[in-house]
């Protein structure tokens, strides 16, 4: 019987998860801003996403 082939591991740098947890919280205030979170700037930024949350299937109205 054959054991199975072991995958070698990827050192993945520390500094990877923090920009990997930024763009998650970049992505969070993109689909769901509706503004709270920004204020003033909430209809710019609103409209400049508006299309883009459609095409991922996020409604917004």
């Amino acid at each position: 019987m054959t054991s199975p082939a072991l995958t070698p591991s990827i050192a993945v740098p520390k500094w990877a998860f923090a920009v990997a947890l930024l763009a998650l919280i970049v992505a969070w205030v993109v689909l769901q801003e509706n503004g709270v979170a920004l204020g003033a700037t909430a209809e710019t930024v609103h409209e400049f996403f508006h299309d883009g949350r459609h095409a991922l299937g996020v409604p917004c109205h």
